[in-house]
């Protein structure tokens, strides 16, 4: 197929509703595609975002019918599957078909693709590099998968930037690309930021998870550079293994200072005040910090942008603050996240009493196999309240999961278990007359509970 100067190439996306899917559907729109979609269930936010753009299907299902020759590509997201009508349609007629992350690397492949992976920390790295690069004014692209203030898509596409800033997640593209998606961005600058076993519904197996890490530094352009943790020891194992033509460049955790709440860094010119907290942070600060110097970014102007950086949502979020009471709500639910996600708050409030609790939510997470990966992961808390909805595991297809797995799993003293939203929102009131902090954990949403009322209780009982 020929365009046209004046044509606008035209994309279908079968599984617009996806997060990711929908982010890159507004950015090709804005980059003047003309952009079409299908989905068979779409909710909010991207419901809502698609239809200001009228982008949102006119009715939802697949439709065959709609998938023409002069479709210049069409892209499929994971949540379809391979005998999908749209799919054998495009297929038959010999449309390019691409998942989104192939399809990103194609809108992006004559540009310096830094691609940020690990099990923990990629998203808030990816977002730290793309705020100092902002800050410095300078033109990029970017995929981030999650919502950072001041920003209305976390997909942005422009012809004139010459690098892409990309998260790249070790789950797989599509029923096509049966592949993580981080393998097919292929970097110039990678980041490993850490590896801790994790989408055992796919990866049965520890180390056929580290496996897609080997596959994901195999997939560095020749010449290229990889930025690790060097603390983690399952990265330093994988890199050390490798005897690639790559440029290798270590970090760790910075020089800094913890005062009254607040967490300084010590750097050469004297204490940076951090908007963010936490020994995982600080390490994801320092993985940013190289990734920039990779691309031309000094210390100075790294240092003053990263003041500003507040985090991405859901990650360490404050949600509410009194007098000696804080509220944060945190996307933790693995095991490694959740652990630097109790430390780094006990670290940060050593003074008062913490009350975290985490909902087992995923399909790892309320796995029998999985469970007792979990152990001593909360043992900072003051006080440990674990909550899982039986409709989540009666969803998942998983059998039940006895309350007394759970505590031989967590091995905690007083750890207590609950399966009734209300009965959390009690829970975390038990010790409102002490100076303290309570930290919400989950990928999910605690049954429905409303989150902001939970804390505005905390901080005025």
């Amino acid at each position: 197929m020929t365009l046209g100067p004046m044509s606008q190439p035209r994309v279908h996306f079968i599984a617009i509703g996806g997060s990711a899917m929908h982010n890159l559907a507004i950015a090709l729109h804005r980059k003047g595609y003309d952009v079409t979609g299908s989905d068979d269930e779409i909710f909010e936010p991207s419901r809502s975002r698609l239809a200001r753009l009228n982008l949102l299907p006119s009715q939802l299902g697949w439709h065959p019918e709609d998938i023409t020759s002069d479709l210049q590509a069409v892209i499929l997201g994971m949540h379809a599957r391979k005998d999908n009508p749209e799919l054998v349609r495009a297929l038959e007629l010999g449309i390019p078909v691409y998942s989104y992350p192939g399809y990103f690397h194609e809108q992006t492949k004559d540009k310096t693709r830094v691609v940020i992976g690990g099990s923990h920390g990629k998203t808030t790295i990816t977002s730290m590099i793309v705020h100092v690069l902002r800050c410095a004014n300078a033109d990029l692209d970017y995929l981030v998968g999650a919502q950072l203030d001041g920003f209305d898509c976390m997909v942005r596409l422009d012809p004139a930037s010459r690098v892409a800033i990309i998260e790249g997640d070790e789950y797989l593209a599509s029923a096509l690309e049966p592949v993580p998606k981080f393998h097919l961005y292929k970097p110039d600058i990678a980041l490993i930021s850490g590896i801790a076993w994790d989408h055992i519904n796919v990866f049965k197996t520890f180390e056929s998870y580290v496996d897609q890490f080997r596959g994901f530094i195999k997939a560095i352009e020749p010449g290229g550079k990889l930025v690790y943790c060097a603390e983690d020891p399952e990265v330093v194992r994988i890199v050390n293994e490798h005897k690639g033509d790559l440029i290798k460049v270590p970090y760790g955790v910075p020089p800094h200072t913890i005062r009254d709440g607040a967490t300084y860094l010590i750097t050469e010119n004297g204490e940076v005040p951090l908007r963010v907290f936490g020994r995982h942070n600080l390490m994801n600060l320092e993985g940013a910090r190289h990734a920039c110097h990779q691309l031309g970014i000094g210390d100075p102007l790294f240092y003053e942008a990263i003041a500003t950086f507040h985090g991405a949502a859901k990650r360490l979020e404050k949600l509410a603050e009194g007098p000696g009471r804080v509220v944060f709500k945190d996307f933790a639910h693995s095991p490694s996240k959740l652990k630097a996600t109790v430390d780094a708050v006990r670290e940060q409030f050593p003074g008062r009493r913490l009350t975290a609790c985490m909902e087992l939510h995923t399909y790892s997470s309320l796995s029998e196999g999985f469970l007792d990966q979990y152990q001593g992961c909360m043992d900072a808390a003051d006080e440990a309240i674990v909550f899982y909805d039986p409709h989540a595991v009666q969803l998942k297809r998983l059998p039940p999961v006895p309350p007394e797995r759970i505590h031989r799993a967590f091995g905690r003293d007083g750890l207590r278990v609950l399966n009734d939203p209300v009965a959390v929102m009690g829970a975390v009131r038990s010790s409102a007359d002490v100076p303290g902090v309570l930290l919400m954990m989950s990928s999910g949403n605690f049954g429905g509970i409303d989150l902001q009322a939970t804390a505005e209780a905390f901080i005025a009982p």
